[in-house]
């Protein structure tokens, strides 16, 4: 009931999406544009704007006019093209957006009432929570910016200051000796991930500022930010994973079930995480392939067992080799691939 009634104050009120996307990154050339999953990486974020329920229009401020024609084949307005000055290394966000909503007044007379702010370097986003962090601006006007934040992986109460004589200071001190605690006992802490950040003309106006006083957070569990080559590749891979179609060849111990030095393959236990991530795989239209070596020191026969072991677990898959078949990707016991999947898939 409550996104009906936002869908009706969005109609009422002016939702403007801002993507900004300058052509001079240093990190990728011409990062912005280049073609990840078929799609200039732009492309993500002004479709991600107009899937949403409640953006009711959608601007791009580039310097580039080869950036504009792509932004408006995606279907995002350019209607003018950034000062040099507002894109360089240096520029900040606040002064790119004060220009965007003071081009807007002057010639167009359009004021917007709450602005969202998609960095074009985010290929995935669900268009939902962008949704429900419109909602809460739009539920309460005191609020002058929501942030996405995801939680931190790195206890920030462990961390230090190296000072310039070789000793440490502790970067939080809001809990006595909280180094020394275990992590499960401290507090819970957030890190804004840049993936989808909201306010009102009002913050930039009235506070000179990106966030205002009274910010909100919204929590997203995935976060994919490509600002290197290196990131490049990784979300090339997720996406190719995420289309289905491909072949995965697991190892079974090491992997699926959690090593035996004894090889007493009977007796093996499950790893839980992983199967969650295999099933995972497989539902996405992927071919699962099992494989082991189990039985070839020892010439025993472990098939049935390892057969009634898959089933008992739960392990979705295709096909079980006693053997080394040919795939796409080998995930073992000793490759990267598995800190990659728990990475990507093991949310």
């Amino acid at each position: 009931m409550f996104m009906q009634n936002s869908e009706k104050q969005s109609r009422e009120k002016k939702i403007l999406a801002v993507i900004p996307a300058r052509s001079g990154s240093k990190s990728v050339k011409n990062k912005n544009i280049q073609l990840i999953g078929g799609k200039p990486m732009l492309a993500y974020s002004i479709e991600h704007a107009k899937e949403s329920k409640l953006i009711n229009r959608v601007i791009v401020t580039t310097d580039s006019e080869e950036y504009a024609g792509i932004a408006r084949e995606y279907g995002a307005e350019v209607p003018f093209i950034r000062p040099a000055e507002l894109a360089t290394d240096t520029a900040l966000d606040i002064d790119v957006f004060r220009h965007v909503l003071t081009w807007l007044k002057d010639n167009e007379g359009y004021e917007p009432d709450v602005i969202v702010h998609l960095r074009p370097t985010g290929p995935f986003r669900n268009p939902a929570d962008i949704d429900r962090m419109i909602e809460i601006m739009l539920e309460d006007e005191t609020i002058d910016a929501v942030r996405s934040i995801k939680e931190n992986e790195v206890v920030p109460h462990k961390m230090w200051y190296l000072k310039e004589d070789g000793s440490i200071e502790p970067i939080l001190k809001d809990i006595p000796e909280a180094y020394n605690m275990p992590r499960q006992q401290l507090p819970k802490t957030y890190y804004q991930n840049g993936n989808t950040d909201l306010l009102r003309p009002s913050t930039i106006f009235q506070y000179n500022s990106m966030t205002g006083k009274n910010i909100k957070g919204y929590v997203m569990e995935e976060m994919y930010d490509v600002d290197s080559l290196a990131d490049f590749e990784r979300v090339s891979n997720f996406m190719q994973i995420k289309e289905g179609g491909k072949q995965f060849v697991f190892d079974i111990d090491g992997v699926i079930a959690l090593k035996r030095e004894d090889l007493d393959y009977g007796q093996a236990l499950p790893n839980e995480r992983m199967i969650a991530i295999v099933n995972q795989l497989y539902d996405m239209g992927n071919r699962i392939v099992l494989f082991t070596a189990r039985g070839y020191v020892t010439g025993i026969d472990w098939e049935e067992t390892t057969k009634r072991q898959m089933l008992d677990w739960g392990v979705k898959y295709h096909e079980l080799k006693m053997g080394k078949p040919n795939a796409d990707f080998y995930i073992d016991d000793r490759s990267l691939d598995m800190e990659f999947l728990y990475k990507e898939f093991g949310k």
